[in-house]
C-alpha cells in the first residue's frame, strides 16, 4: 500500500499473530458441550438489581445476546422494546439474527427489520457490497454506531463500512436507540440515535462448531468456532475463537468479493466482584467495484441493471482498474470491579481501518478518456489510487453507585485518532501516475494527515421518585479538537495546516413509569450534537469556515406492553435540528457555515402476537416527516414511511420466517424534484430450517437452513446519485433479483 504508515501495517500483522496464539491456548481446554442456544425462557429484561447492571442498556444487551426459546412472545419477537426503556428502541435478539437473517449478511441487513430504518439493500446481493441505512431519515454519519459499548466510525466523519469489522455472523445482538439517550450514551453522533452491536456470549462448555453457506452467484462462506468452556485450571476462564472466509462472484458484473474474518474473546473472573474481558477481531476484504458505483439509465438499456464493470482494458470500467483492499481490526480490554460500593468499569480500546482503493476516473462515462483535468498530455485511460488509513485509541471509564433514592452514574470518554489520506491520479494504460507538469505535482489530488482529541465527561442520577417511577436527569460536556496537516489539501491542492475546537454542554432528562408488570410509559428530552466533518477544512482559508456543531432538541413519548402473547410498543417524536451545515461559493471562494435546520417528527410502533402452536405474527411501521424549516419540503433521502410484516414459526426444532420490508417514497435531492422521486420499494425474504439436538451424542447440534432473498423479484430503484455533468450521467442502484443460500452448521 503506497505511502501507508508502516507501523499501521505491522500492527495489523502482529494483531493476527496474537489472535492465533491465544486461540491455540484456548483450544487446549476440553469439557462437555452444553446447549447455550437453549437457556431458560427470558420473559422480560432483567432488572438492574437482579443483574448487577445499573443501566437499562446493559440489561438490554444481556437479552439481545441471548439465543432464546420457549413460547413466550418476548422470545419470538423480531424487534421489541424494554419495560425499562427511556426512549424509542428496537431490541433484535441473537435468535432473529441466527434464524431469520442470511449468514452472508452485514449488520445493516440485520437492522432493516426495525421501524424507521430505511435502505440497507445491497445491489450486489445480501452482504456482498457496502450498504448504508437511514434512521428516521438521519443519514449514516448522523447517528452513532457502537460495538460492545465502544463508538466507532471513520475519522473524516463518523460514517461506517458495513462489510468491514463485524459481519452479521459474529454479532450476538443489536439494540437500536432512536434518540440521544441518557448522558452516558457516548459517541460523536448521538445526534440521530445509536445502532448498538454486541458480541456473542461465551459458552460454559467446550464445543467445536464448523459451518458453511453456499448460494447464488457462486457464493461460499465457510468457517468454524471454538468455545473453550470453563478452563478449570485457569480460574474458570472462558474463551472463544471464530474464523470464516467468504468468496463470491456477486450479482453485478465482474464484482467479485473475498473476505476473511477472525474473532477472539476471553473473559476471566478473578473473584465474585472482578472480571476481565479481552476482545479482538480482524477483517480483510477485497472487492472489485468502482469507487463511485452505480449505473446510468443508458447503461441499463444497453447492458442491464446488473452492469458495473467490464472486460475492456480501454474502458474506465475495466475490472482490472477497479478494486479495493480493506483491512480492519477492533480490540479492547475491559476490567470490571466493585470497589467501596462503586461498580467500576474501564474499557481500553483501539480500532483501525485501511482502505486502499484503485478506480477508473468515472464509472458513469461523463469523463472521457484523455480528458482528466490537471493531467496534461494524458490521452489514455484516467483513474486514481485512494488511501484512507486511520487508527483510533480511547478509554471509557464508568462508575456507578447505589445511593439514597436511586443510582448515581458518572464517567469519562477520552479518544484520539490519527489518519493518513491521499488520492493520486493514474494513467491505467501506461500503468503509472499521470504525466506531471514541472510547476506542480498535478497527479496529487490530495495528501493529507489529520487527527482529533476529544473527551466527554458525564454525570446522571437515576432518581427513584416512586416505586415505579424513575426520573433521570443528566449532563454531558463535549470537547473536540480536530487538526489537519496537508501537504496538498483536498479540494484546493495547496498546503494547509489548521485546527478547530468545538465544545458543547448537553442536558438530558428521561422518565420511565411502570404501571404494572406488563405496561410502562416513558418520556425524553435530550440534546444531540454532531461535530462538523473534516471537509470544512477543504477550503483555501479554513479561518473563514468555522461552523458550529449541528445540534438537535429531542422530545419523545412512548409506551411498552409485554405479556405472554403480545409484545407491543409505540412512540411519537419531535426533533428540532439546528445549525444545518451548508456551503457557499466554489473554488477559492468556498466556505462552510451554519444555516437553518430541519424539523423531524413522526410516529412508530411494533407488535408481535403469538398465535400458539409455534406461530407468531409481527408488524412494525413508521410515518416519518423531515422538512426544511426554510422551504417546508421533505429533505433528501428520507423515506416517508417504513413497514415490516412477518410470519414466524418455531416448534420442535423447526423454524421459519417470511418477512416483508417496505421503504416508503423519498427524494434523492432536496426540494422534492419530480425527476429525483424514488417510489416505495419492497423486499420479501424467506428462511426455513431445522435444528436437531441430542445430549450425549458426538454431534450434539445440527442446523440446516435455507434462505431466499427478494422472493418476489422486485428489482426496484434503491438510490439515485445526481451528476454535476448532466442528468444523463446520474447513477442508479437497483435491488438484485432473487437469491438463495443453503447453510449447515454442526456442534461437536
Amino acid at each position: 500500500m503506497k505511502n501507508c504508515d508502516s507501523k499501521m501495517i505491522k500492527r495489523s500483522r502482529m494483531h493476527l499473530h496474537v489472535v492465533l496464539a491465544l486461540t491455540a491456548l484456548g483450544s487446549q481446554a476440553s469439557s462437555s458441550w452444553a446447549a447455550e442456544a437453549e437457556p431458560a425462557v427470558v420473559a422480560a429484561i432483567p432488572t438492574a438489581a437482579a443483574t448487577g447492571d445499573n443501566t437499562a442498556l446493559d440489561a438490554e444487551a444481556i437479552k439481545a445476546r441471548v439465543v432464546i426459546s420457549g413460547n413466550a412472545v418476548a422470545n419470538r419477537a423480531p424487534v421489541q422494546s424494554s419495560l425499562k426503556a427511556t426512549q424509542p428502541q428496537s431490541i433484535i435478539t441473537a435468535t432473529f439474527i441466527e434464524q431469520s437473517v442470511t449468514p452472508l449478511a452485514d449488520y445493516n441487513a440485520v437492522s432493516r427489520i426495525a421501524p424507521s430504518v430505511g435502505a440497507g439493500v445491497s445491489p450486489n446481493g445480501p452482504g456482498l457490497a457496502e450498504t448504508k441505512v437511514t434512521l428516521r431519515g438521519f443519514q449514516d454519519g448522523e447517528y452513532n454506531m457502537t460495538y460492545d459499548g465502544i463508538p466507532f466510525g471513520d475519522t473524516n466523519d463518523p460514517t461506517h463500512h458495513s462489510t468491514s469489522y463485524f459481519p452479521a455472523r459474529i454479532i450476538g445482538g443489536m439494540v437500536i436507540e432512536r434518540g440521544p439517550g441518557n448522558a452516558g450514551n457516548l459517541g460523536q453522533a448521538t445526534f440521530g440515535g445509536s445502532v448498538n452491536l454486541y458480541s456473542k456470549e461465551l459458552s460454559a462448555d467446550f464445543a467445536f462448531s464448523p459451518y458453511a453457506t453456499y448460494g447464488t452467484w457462486n457464493t461460499l462462506m465457510k468457517g468454524f468456532q471454538i468455545d473453550s468452556g470453563h478452563i478449570s485450571n485457569w480460574g474458570d476462564a472462558n474463551m472463544m475463537f471464530n474464523a470464516s472466509r467468504l468468496s463470491t462472484d456477486g450479482y453485478l458484473t465482474y464484482n467479485a468479493v473475498s473476505e476473511e474474518n477472525y474473532q477472539f474473546k476471553l473473559k476471566k473472573n478473578f473473584s465474585d466482584t472482578t472480571s476481565l474481558t479481552v476482545f479482538s477481531t480482524y477483517n480483510t476484504i477485497t472487492s472489485y467495484t468502482p469507487d463511485k458505483a452505480g449505473v446510468t439509465l443508458s447503461q441499463v438499456a444497453q447492458f442491464g441493471k446488473n452492469y458495473s464493470l467490464n472486460n475492456d482494458p480501454a474502458s474506465q470500467n475495466y475490472w482490472g482498474y477497479n478494486f479495493n483492499h480493506k483491512t480492519t481490526d477492533f480490540d479492547y480490554i475491559k476490567l470490571e470491579s466493585y470497589i467501596l460500593g462503586w461498580k467500576i468499569s474501564n474499557q481500553l480500546y483501539t480500532y483501525a481501518y485501511t482502505n486502499d482503493t484503485y478506480s477508473g476516473q468515472d464509472a458513469s462515462g461523463a469523463t472521457a478518456n484523455g480528458t482528466k483535468a490537471g493531467a496534461k498530455g494524458n490521452t489514455n485511460v484516467p483513474g486514481y489510487n485512494k488511501l484512507n488509513a486511520y487508527r483510533v485509541k480511547g478509554d471509557i471509564l464508568r462508575a456507578d453507585k447505589e445511593v439514597a433514592l436511586g443510582w448515581l452514574r458518572t464517567g469519562l470518554w477520552y479518544e484520539v485518532s490519527n489518519s493518513n489520506r491521499h488520492t493520486y491520479d493514474l494513467d491505467w494504460t501506461l500503468g503509472k501516475p499521470n504525466p506531471k507538469e514541472a510547476s506542480a505535482p498535478l497527479n496529487v489530488s490530495y495528501e493529507q494527515r489529520s487527527s482529533w482529541k476529544q473527551y466527554q465527561p458525564f454525570v446522571e442520577f437515576e432518581w427513584l421518585a416512586m416505586p415505579d417511577l424513575r426520573i433521570t436527569p443528566g449532563l454531558k460536556y463535549l470537547h473536540f479538537t480536530r487538526e489537519v496537516d496537508a501537504a496538498v489539501n483536498q479540494g484546493t491542492r495547496i498546503p494547509t495546516q489548521a485546527s478547530e475546537t468545538y465544545t458543547s454542554t448537553l442536558p438530558f432528562l428521561t422518565a420511565n413509569y411502570q404501571f404494572d408488570s406488563k405496561n410502562a410509559a416513558y418520556a425524553q428530552y435530550a440534546k444531540g450534537f454532531l461535530v462538523p466533518a473534516l471537509s470544512v477544512f477543504y477550503v483555501n482559508n479554513p479561518g473563514l469556515s468555522t461552523p458550529q456543531p449541528q445540534t438537535s432538541s429531542n422530545y419523545q413519548l412512548g409506551w411498552v406492553h409485554q405479556s405472554s402473547n403480545l409484545a407491543l410498543d409505540a412512540d411519537m417524536y419531535y426533533i428540532d435540528f439546528n445549525n444545518k451545515l451548508a456551503s457557499s461559493g466554489s473554488g477559492n471562494d468556498l466556505v462552510y457555515f451554519n444555516q437553518g435546520g430541519v424539523v423531524y417528527k413522526g410516529v412508530e410502533a411494533a407488535a408481535t402476537y403469538y398465535l400458539g402452536q409455534g406461530v407468531s405474527i409481527h408488524w412494525n411501521g413508521s410515518l416519518n416527516i423531515a422538512k426544511s424549516k426554510s422551504t417546508q419540503l421533505q429533505i433528501a433521502k428520507v423515506p416517508a414511511s417504513t413497514t415490516a410484516l412477518g410470519l414466524l414459526y418455531k416448534l420442535n426444532g423447526v423454524f421459519s420466517s417470511l418477512i416483508l420490508k417496505r421503504v416508503g417514497e423519498q427524494y434523492a435531492q432536496d426540494g422534492e424534484p419530480a425527476a429525483y422521486k424514488i417510489p416505495s420499494y419492497n423486499t420479501v425474504d424467506l428462511t426455513a430450517g431445522y435444528q436437531w439436538r441430542q445430549a450425549g451424542a458426538v454431534v450434539k447440534n445440527v442446523k440446516l437452513q435455507i434462505g431466499v432473498n427478494n422472493l418476489l423479484n422486485k428489482q426496484d430503484v434503491l438510490s439515485i446519485s445526481a451528476s454535476s455533468k448532466g442528468s444523463q450521467f446520474d447513477q442508479y442502484t437497483f435491488a438484485p433479483p432473487p437469491s438463495w443460500n443453503l447453510s449447515l452448521s454442526l456442534d461437536f
